[in-house]
């Protein structure tokens, strides 16, 4: 059953993939005619909005047709690698040579480890205290951006940093007597990701940005693919899940190119506080 899944969501990707291509490549003709801040924050806001879609899909299918998380994860990040197979059939091998396959491994462990310090942490941490915690994603993105990439913050910027994170030291609240460790864990998960956003601005600078998003697809799905097979399998629950599925695969390959455009873009520093917006954005989607 899993195998003939696979077939028929492979070939509808395959056909819808190659519309998103084109698509993708007609808003990046387009940005380059914008000021590279204003294109930066498009691309920024345009990936949260995608996300926000993403996420209702991924709960609506765990939630309402009961299919295991793992096993949804891996068939989303499946039919997202499936959207880039005709932009690789067209480039050929081209389209997966690097000089940098170790910063891309290296970028992909630690989403994938952001990942487990998030899923970790909405097991111990109510959603409202997790999500703002991981609001302070964009500090650790400023300092790194600030000391690895030579990027420069002005003081308004760090002002601005240094006060949200100063909000998510108090919503941490280390001090309370009801303080746990596991609620690190959603901050954890944020230095993670803001050192997948660094790495991402580092390899724009060399590849494109279908090639970046194309690698973490790559590397991710034998990750999602051990997981699904150590504890939620690779069943789909039916007609309706197999579309939220399609859409939630979709939606993500869009979504990683967005933000990978949008650090091709602008600075890493300038464009990670749009990622702010992703919080009222899921909550209007919710």
């Amino acid at each position: 059953m899993a195998l003939s899944y696979l077939c028929a969501l492979i070939y509808l990707v395959f056909l819808k993939g190659r519309m998103m291509n084109q698509t993708m490549h007609s808003l990046a003709a387009s940005s380059k005619q914008l000021n590279p801040a204003i294109a930066g924050a498009f691309y920024m806001v345009l990936a949260g909005a995608v996300f926000a879609l993403v996420n209702i899909s991924l709960q609506a299918v765990t939630m309402q047709y009961a299919m295991a998380s793992s096993s949804a994860a891996f068939w989303q990040y499946l039919i997202a690698l499936a959207c880039g197979a005709p932009w690789v059939a067209r480039s050929g091998m081209a389209a997966l040579r690097t000089d940098h396959l170790a910063l891309h491994i290296i970028r992909v462990a630690a989403a994938a480890i952001g990942v487990q310090f998030w899923v970790a942490g909405l097991a111990h941490v109510p959603i409202w205290q997790a999500i703002a915690l991981i609001m302070t994603s964009p500090f650790f993105v400023n300092a790194g951006a600030g000391l690895f990439l030579g990027e420069r913050i002005g003081p308004a910027r760090w002002l601005a940093t240094v006060a949200g994170f100063a909000g998510g030291m108090i919503i941490l609240a280390p001090w309370s007597d009801t303080f746990i460790a596991a609620t690190f864990y959603p901050v954890l998960a944020a230095v993670f990701w803001a050192a997948t956003s660094l790495m991402t601005k580092q390899l724009t600078a060399t590849e494109s940005s279908v090639k970046v998003t194309l690698y973490m697809l790559v590397l991710l799905t034998p990750i999602n693919a051990a997981l699904a097979a150590t504890s939620g399998g690779f069943a789909i629950p039916g007609a309706t899940a197999v579309a939220l599925i399609v859409a939630s695969g979709l939606l993500t390959s869009a979504a990683q190119y967005f933000i990978t455009r949008a650090y091709a873009t602008a600075d890493a520093a300038y464009v990670q506080p749009f990622d702010y917006l992703k919080l009222p954005l899921n909550v209007l989607a919710g």
